[in-house]
């Protein structure tokens, strides 16, 4: 008998490795001096746990976000920002920081890449301005 295909999310650690990487994205945004504007200052536990849970839907976790959110639309959500490539870099290396505090044991580097891939994607996508 086949056992059933483990998910990314399941493979990686779950809600522990999730919200390990996204808490450490939303401490150095608080930080920031370019894209920490752009995140509602009054409620960073809201804004860190959204991020969780659309990144666990995504990679085969619970279905939270649509359940509390709806579908994504991840551009129309964006759009009011103003991010061009220096708000995308500055995203990605931010969140490069954080997913790199992951152990490899949690994250090998198959993980690692397939992660990498879909932040960079999502990052170009959502870049609104001329430079």
């Amino acid at each position: 008998m086949t056992e059933p295909a483990t998910s990314f999310y399941d493979a990686v650690g779950g809600e522990e490795t999730f919200s390990t990487f996204v808490h450490r994205f939303y401490q150095q945004v608080r930080e920031d001096d370019l894209i920490g504007p752009m995140y509602p200052h009054d409620d960073w536990e809201g804004a860190e746990q959204r991020l969780k849970w659309f990144l666990a839907q995504y990679w085969g976790g619970p279905q939270t976000f649509s359940e509390n959110r709806g579908h994504p639309r991840l551009r129309m959500r964006h759009h009011h920002f103003s991010i061009g490539q220096a708000e995308r870099d500055r995203w990605l290396e931010l969140m490069s920081n954080a997913i790199n505090t992951i152990s490899e044991d949690q994250l090998d580097d198959a993980h690692r890449a397939a992660l990498w891939n879909h932040m960079e994607r999502v990052a170009d996508m959502l870049i609104n301005k001329d430079q």
